[in-house]
């Protein structure tokens, strides 16, 4: 189910493998376990690479695969820049970027990827633009030149344009009939009602009926640029072969971007409840209220005590009380959702239409005992246990390890974080998640949204 059909959004496009990134929502939760490929206990050399004309990277070599993952996040290059009555604008050219480019058309494009086994894909979310590559060593220098000229010099020809937008709009027919996708564009909207956070990222039939080659010229001309680039690269390279690399991958493009200024808002949530009912054997229910940003002092102790309340799947209370205890659903959970212009924690479960009240009452009971009390001594203790115990089994392969260095960079959280992390979750105490969860649990701006035909329940709860 989708948490976050609008401006976060976890579900994906079906189109060429395009997946459109969930990280931006989860971004600041997951670089806690994302680096989890590397042992904690090993000692991990993450070297910044320079190149001459000034792009920086971050580099963890390994010499006994020949193979090559880059992460780069694109700053500027999300949905929440799409004009008015273009949404959609950057997961369209996202889309497009690799259905050819130079002197290369859609299918000749396709087939040097294809004939090489090379992986390139463009993604976008709300916040950012991604591209994820993944090249054998010897394959390297025609991979990062199929990369330079899908940044540099898209194509954009109708074939390609008039198929993507049509499986586009495909997409949102089947989607708009869906009860977890309604429900989240519902509460995005409601949360975020006058912010781009509110505007559906997938964008509308109208506005992706609106978007034609100049819009998506004029995204790229104005989006790309070197100064909007956090890279991260793991394999079977050298710091020299990387700065040249990134010399005649990116060095073509804009110093800058065009600068667009975006607020920082805080949710809208005032304790609502919005019913949409819609003839579906259950209901789906998306709950969420403003959480900590990923920069706030409190955010690890907010991490523990989320994995506590509905983030550590069979363990959390939510999990216990509503599936184990009471057989209300099959699976609910809870996350911390920092963005770069808000924060939020957010939730979602599906239950029988006759046990949707009950289950409402649960999470507001559970949000509110955790608010009141904290966690218990050993709650905290098999927290810590798994968080810092699982550390290492997460992430396993070349390109995990590429994006959460890309992630590290762009939270500012230091080459040493591999070294640390476990050392910041041990440092959490009883007092610090009571003190988190007192901040940042507040029935009172809990908001749901259900959508099905709950028995009992309006929208005054």
């Amino acid at each position: 189910m989708s948490l976050h059909a609008n401006a976060i959004s976890m579900s994906e496009i079906p189109m060429k493998g395009i997946q459109i990134i969930r990280a931006f929502a989860l971004a600041g939760a997951l670089v806690l376990v994302a680096v989890a490929s590397i042992p904690a206990s090993a000692a991990v050399t993450v070297e910044e690479v320079k190149s001459k004309s000034g792009l920086t990277a971050w580099l963890v070599r390994d010499r006994l695969n020949p193979i090559i993952s880059m992460r780069v996040l694109m700053r500027n290059g999300g949905a929440v820049l799409d004009p008015n009555g273009k949404e959609g604008l950057a997961r369209f050219t996202a889309s497009l970027l690799d259905e050819g480019a130079g002197e290369l058309d859609s299918q000749a494009f396709q087939r040097r990827l294809e004939d090489l086994s090379i992986s390139l894909e463009f993604n976008a979310g709300a916040d950012h633009l991604s591209i994820s590559l993944r090249t054998l060593r010897r394959n390297r220098a025609e991979a990062f030149r199929l990369l330079r000229l899908a940044l540099t010099k898209p194509r954009f020809d109708g074939e390609p344009v008039e198929r993507i937008r049509a499986q586009m709009l495909t997409s949102l027919a089947r989607r708009s009939v869906r009860p977890g996708y309604i429900a989240g564009r519902t509460f995005w909207r409601a949360a975020f009602p006058k912010h781009p956070y509110g505007r559906p990222t997938r964008g509308t039939p109208a506005t992706i009926k609106a978007i034609g080659k100049a819009d998506l010229q004029a995204y790229v001309k104005s989006r790309f640029a070197r100064g909007a680039l956090v890279i991260g690269v793991t394999g079977d390279i050298t710091p020299d072969e990387l700065k040249a690399i990134l010399d005649t991958t990116f060095a073509s493009l804009p110093r800058r971007a065009t600068p667009v200024a975006v607020t920082r808002v805080a949710p809208a949530t005032r304790g609502k409840l919005t019913v949409i009912r819609r003839p579906f054997p259950q209901s789906v229910v998306i709950f969420g209220q403003p959480g900590p940003g990923r920069k706030d002092k409190d955010f690890y102790a907010a991490f523990v005590m989320n994995h506590i309340l509905g983030g550590g799947s069979f363990s959390s209370r939510l999990y216990q009380e509503i599936r184990e205890k009471r057989g209300l659903a099959y699976s609910v959970s809870s996350n911390l959702s920092p963005m770069r212009h808000s924060a939020m924690i957010t939730g979602s479960v599906a239950t029988q239409n006759a046990r949707v009240r009950e289950t409402i009452d649960q999470i507001r009971l559970q949000w509110k005992r955790m608010a009141d009390q904290g966690a218990t001594a050993q709650e905290l203790k098999d927290a810590k246990l798994y968080l810092t115990g699982s550390y290492p089994l997460r992430f396993v392969n070349t390109a995990r390890i590429a994006g959460s260095l890309a992630w590290l960079q762009m939270l500012g959280l230091g080459r040493d974080y591999f070294e640390r992390r476990n050392a910041i979750i041990e440092a959490i105490t009883v007092a610090d998640v009571r003190r988190a969860a007192k901040r940042f649990l507040d029935t009172d701006k809990l908001y749901f949204v259900v959508v099905g035909q709950p028995k009992g329940l309006d929208e005054k709860g």
